[in-house]
């Protein structure tokens, strides 16, 4: 990293933190939870996934969207077709300077690294912020993120919009019930792929004239335009933009044994994948964390996640009931009527893994939590157990209702808390405080690709590896634009 580069990534983050030592008013004043009954709403990026935040955040009965900003004219003009009332700009900076008294929340839904310069400088104004997933691009800037809206007393929200879903809820509260014992292993899959192991392109594109290039890079290092390399899509794939499957399908997916567990961030990382390539992430990835012990763990617990094709590999934590174990044989045990029990009442019994999700492993069994909109299943010595009554019992006694299969139901729910926490009427459940140590993890993760193969050992209170490497990826570099 350069002397200038770093000075002006150090500025950045000075300048948007600054006004939580330098407000006379103590943070609790600064509380952003409104004595008002309608919330006006700027959203950053409304193309692509920011469309639908914007959609679900404007659901809300309360919500008048006042402002529009993406770097694309295209995205800009059918967001604005359905909000004609708002003001639309190319520059979140901008916007936030020109509406600051106009604005009481902020949405941001742009590319990974542009979520830290956005969500802090509308923080630095005071500004509630819904940030999409991951919340961060680097370390440095989920500490710096949870640090802020803890100094300003903010309500914030990281956008993984299946925590609010009922069947995550309810994986949660049995996992802490002690369905299955003390855990001590996770294992979680994504077969999707955001990585790529090419190379980067040679030379470059004109420009499309609806996109402001410059605008689009931000904070990022200077780089030619390559059509199919990087907006609308695909840079998630590449490391100076994106996180990787891990970054993506992996905050969701994290997330409930995450959240149930209690994890803080792990001691030791791993990622077996192939040489770094300099460009993109590696498009299979086998990643092993240790966390320290909590309440509902052993001593430690041993996580390992799969993405990419083919993933996960087999392994007799992950044999189902009716399913092929590692010789490729059958068990006797597994051949039982519990394989007949429909999926409707959350014993599938079909053999083989969903296409997304996670297994827990305790002392006393396993649960499987498909992903998503399927019942968590309970596993004893190759059999299904029915777990209906622990279901009936726990939902009763936490209010959580009847098991919903409609996504444009659920969806918005996550956003809704958000609007409510700001309007005073409700608290969120992933607020900066849980999403940072939750993106951190993951970001451990993606930079262990940098060192295939390699323990890479994590002081949480350094914020440091031991590997000294390794620390030069913790944060970026910060170009002026």
């Amino acid at each position: 990293m350069t002397k200038k580069a770093n000075n002006n990534r150090r500025d950045f983050i000075k300048k948007s933190s600054a006004g939580a030592f330098g407000m006379m008013l103590a943070p609790s004043l600064l509380n952003t939870a409104f004595v008002k009954d309608r919330l006006r709403t700027a959203h950053i990026g409304v193309g692509g996934m920011g469309a639908a935040d914007l959609a679900d955040i404007s659901s809300h009965e309360a919500v008048d969207v006042v402002a529009l900003c993406d770097v694309d004219s295209i995205n800009l003009a059918k967001a604005h077709k359905l909000h004609p009332g708002a003001r639309i700009f190319f520059d979140y900076r901008t916007m936030l300077d020109e509406m600051g008294d106009e604005i009481d929340a902020v949405v941001v839904s742009t590319p990974d690294h542009t979520h830290a310069p956005a969500s802090l400088l509308a923080m630095e104004k005071n500004k509630p912020v819904y940030c999409q997933k991951p919340l961060t691009h680097y370390v440095e800037e989920s500490r710096k993120m949870m640090k802020v809206a803890k100094e300003k007393n903010l309500v914030t929200q990281m956008g993984i919009q299946v925590h609010s879903f009922y069947d995550y809820k309810l994986a949660t509260l049995l996992i802490q019930s002690g369905i299955i014992g003390k855990v001590h292993t996770v294992r979680a899959w994504s077969p999707k792929s955001w990585g790529y192991n090419g190379t980067a392109p040679q030379g470059e594109d004109e420009v499309p004239p609806q996109l402001d290039w410059n605008l689009w890079l931000g904070t990022s290092n200077e780089r030619p335009y390559k059509e199919g390399f990087y907006h609308p899509a695909n840079w998630r794939k590449l490391l100076d933009y994106g996180c990787g499957t891990l970054g993506d399908m992996g905050v969701h997916i994290f997330d409930t044994p995450y959240n149930a567990l209690e994890l803080d961030v792990p001691l030791t990382i791993k990622n077996d994948c192939r040489e770094p390539n300099g460009f993109g992430y590696p498009e299979n990835n086998t990643v092993t964390y240790e966390f320290p012990g909590t309440p509902y763990t052993t001593k430690t617990l041993k996580w390992v996640w799969y993405d990419g094709p083919g993933m996960p590999p087999a392994h007799e934590d992950l044999v189902l009931p009716g399913g092929v174990n590692q010789m490729g044989k059958k068990n006797k045990e597994e051949e039982s009527m519990e394989d007949k029990i429909s999926l409707d009442s959350g014993q599938a019994g079909e053999g083989e893994l969903p296409d997304q999700g996670a297994m827990f492993i305790g002392k006393k069994g396993r649960l499987l939590l498909p992903h998503f909109m399927q019942l968590p299943k309970k596993i004893v010595k190759g059999k299904y157990v029915d777990i209906s009554s622990e279901i009936a019992e726990i939902s009763k006694e936490h209010n959580l209702g009847e098991p919903v299969r409609n996504y444009e139901s659920e969806g918005p729910k996550h956003y809704h808390q958000f609007v409510d926490a700001c309007l005073g009427k409700d608290k969120t459940t992933a607020p900066f405080s849980y999403a940072a140590r939750l993106t951190e993890t993951i970001l451990l993760g993606t930079i262990a690709g940098r060192f295939p193969n390699q323990v890479l050992h994590w002081d949480a209170e350094k914020a440091k590896f031991a590997e000294e490497e390794a620390n030069q990826y913790l944060s970026g570099e910060y170009r002026d634009f």
